[in-house]
C-alpha cells in the first residue's frame, strides 16, 4: 500500500486525494486530523532527502508519498498519479508566497 501524507486545505493534495478514492492501494493520511499523523510526516520530513528541495524553497512537502518499498518521494508520477493540472484551482498554493505546497 501506498501511504499519502497531505491535508485536505492543500490543493494538490485534494487533487491527488480526488485520483485515489476509492482505490485500496492508497492510504491518505490527514497530517492535520491527529498530532500522531503530523508528527509521522514530520520524522520523514527531517531525515529523507526527499525533501531538501522543498524545504529550500520554504515548502512544507505535501503531498507525500511512501512507496510500498519504503521509498519516499514528493512526485505524484512516481505513485502512479498526475499532478494536478494547470487547470484545476489554477493560482492556488499552500506556501506563503503562493509558490507551491
Amino acid at each position: 500500500m501506498i501511504k499519502i501524507y497531505g491535508m485536505p486545505s492543500c490543493p494538490d493534495c485534494a487533487a491527488v486525494e480526488e485520483q485515489v478514492k476509492g482505490d485500496a492501494r492508497y492510504e491518505v493520511i490527514d497530517i492535520g486530523a491527529h498530532i500522531s499523523h503530523l508528527k509521522a510526516f514530520l520524522r520523514l520530513r527531517d531525515s529523507e532527502p526527499a525533501f531538501e528541495a522543498a524545504k529550500r524553497q520554504g515548502w512544507a512537502g505535501v503531498p507525500c508519498f511512501v512507496l510500498e518499498d519504503g521509498t519516499v518521494t514528493l512526485r505524484p508520477e512516481e505513485a502512479g498519479l498526475s499532478r494536478r493540472s494547470a487547470g484545476v484551482a489554477a493560482g492556488t498554493a499552500c506556501s506563503i508566497d503562493g509558490s507551491g505546497c
